[in-house]
């Protein structure tokens, strides 16, 4: 579960105020918006990288506004994946688990279960210089598990892959939520990839998240992530003044 309580957000001149967000366990949640709005700055606020000025960020019911990273429970993807160019695919899967310290056999066992699960097997001992979007997606991916997280942040994971890739991705997203029951909050500004993936719509406008039917999805504009606009009214050539509808 994700809650944002009456959070307050300053970086610059950029400023968020009296933020509120419900997400519920197990529930997979997309967020859109305008660019610029602050969409990225939620994530990292829900998993500590960015500091608050008011408020409070609740991660499965505890406080976590004062938490470490490390502590939070919560896997991320940020939007350029932040892989490290010199190490192996293996070596980014084992990355979490060895800052953990856990045993060499359970990461051995971690990393191969992984591989298997995003189709990876095959790469583990490559760097990641040599991989194709969609590869490097998935090791982001792997890494972002590897530690079994309670909570999952993608932020705009998928943006620039083909869109078979991304279909394809999209897919094993939303098959890995369902067998973890990860609570999962993905950024996007593509509503067919909403719709591929989200059981809950929330949209950032104006400094406020809201909540929206995932219906209104076929009311976002051609550029996709700018604000909702309201249903098209039905036009009628004559209306009788005596009719009550």
């Amino acid at each position: 579960m994700i809650e944002l309580d009456n959070l307050s957000i300053r970086s610059g001149p950029f400023a968020l105020d009296h933020v509120n967000l419900s997400i519920p366990e197990g529930a997979y949640a997309v967020l859109m918006g305008g660019t610029g709005q602050g969409k990225t700055t939620i994530l990292e606020a829900i998993c500590g990288l960015r500091k608050v000025t008011g408020g409070r960020v609740l991660l499965c019911g505890e406080d976590a506004t004062r938490h470490k990273p490390a502590d939070r429970g919560v896997g991320y993807v940020p939007q350029d994946l932040g892989l490290f160019p010199m190490m192996s695919v293996r070596g980014h899967l084992e990355f979490a688990l060895r800052v953990r310290r856990s045993p060499p056999a359970l990461i051995r066992q971690r990393v191969d279960d992984l591989a298997r699960l995003l189709g990876i097997e095959k790469l583990l001992e490559r760097h990641v210089q040599n991989l194709s979007g969609g590869e490097a997606q998935r090791v982001a991916l792997g890494r972002a598990l590897s530690f079994r997280p309670r909570i999952l942040l993608l932020d705009e994971p998928l943006g620039a892959l083909d869109e078979i890739t991304r279909d394809r991705l999209c897919e094993l997203l939303r098959t890995i939520q369902r067998q973890s029951r990860l609570t999962t909050l993905h950024i996007t500004h593509s509503r067919s990839e909403a719709r591929l993936v989200a059981e809950r719509l929330i949209v950032l406008s104006a400094g406020r998240l809201a909540e929206r039917p995932l219906a209104d999805l076929d009311v976002l504009p051609a550029a996709a992530g700018e604000e909702l606009r309201s249903p098209p009214v039905e036009r009628r050539t004559h209306v009788s003044r005596s009719t009550s509808g």
